[in-house]
């Protein structure tokens, strides 16, 4: 993963040096060079990316780009892996206000996500350990390292004990199902996201939104739980215009993305 990483880094210094007082995603990324970290992030499923694919260690493959256009409806119901990586995700322990369809992380392929996860809830289960949340027993899945980084989450933010009434109960990990009112899976359904305790949490449905038009919300979860999540490899819903505040997924390749590319929430 490194090296991957270290040789877009090494393409990008001048460029960098160029654009360090511009804001977010100012250090354009190639769609190779995304592809390149997206594998880097899931070295035990992805092996490649070659002619136009992802290749994978079990011999698969699947298109970078299925070379449909879309708009912003159309990626969240059937996007590819570029649509997946187009929008770069801003890190960091400060809040963002989102541009309409600003929704990083949001679109998602699901036949990746099949390759990384599994194809169904009984292989998505095979994978699943039991992760203590607060006192509460989680199942998340151990492939791609989720289980691993969520226990990192966990006992770094022990350490903040005045954050746990914002943490616990859990609102649910696994579930496989798809995203509420939309054709494409719940991220939840391989066992790769959680969500945290619903009574300081903000969702654009409940709060009358439509999609492309959705109204502001005003943060109640404290940065220093979406900056534990983040350090760690979980994105965070209320990062998107459709916000989702109490939803995190583990999405490593996002993360290292915003790092090359300059995705700084708090510039």
């Amino acid at each position: 993963m490194s090296r991957s990483i270290d040789r877009i880094l090494g393409r990008m210094m001048f460029a960098a040096a160029l654009v360090a007082a511009l804001p977010v995603a100012a250090a354009e990324l190639s769609v190779a060079d995304k592809v390149d970290l997206l594998v880097a992030a899931y070295p035990a499923s992805l092996l490649k990316s070659e002619g136009g694919y992802v290749r994978f260690r079990d011999g698969g493959s699947l298109p970078i780009d299925d070379g449909k256009s879309k708009d912003h409806a159309g990626k969240l119901a059937s996007g590819d892996i570029e649509d997946s990586l187009a929008q770069i995700y801003p890190a960091g322990p400060c809040a963002t206000t989102p541009d309409v369809n600003f929704d990083p992380g949001r679109i998602r392929s699901d036949a990746l996500m099949m390759q990384l996860y599994g194809t169904s809830a009984r292989e998505v289960e095979a994978s699943l350990v039991d992760v203590d949340w607060f006192g509460k027993t989680l199942r998340v899945t151990k492939r791609q390292g989720a289980a691993a980084a969520l226990e990192k989450v966990r006992d770094e933010l022990k350490g903040m004990p005045e954050l746990k009434v914002f943490l616990a109960p859990s609102a649910g990990t696994f579930n496989w199902r798809k995203v509420a009112g939309a054709a494409n899976m719940s991220v939840h359904s391989f066992g790769a996201a959680i969500d945290i305790n619903t009574s300081y949490a903000d969702y654009w449905i409940w709060s009358g939104g439509k999609p492309g038009r959705v109204p502001r919300y005003k943060n109640r979860y404290p940065m220093k739980i979406v900056d534990a999540f983040e350090r760690h490899g979980f994105i965070w819903g209320g990062r998107w215009y459709h916000y989702d505040t109490m939803h995190f997924e583990y999405r490593p390749e996002l993360l290292t993305i915003a790092r090359v590319a300059g995705g700084d929430a708090c510039r």
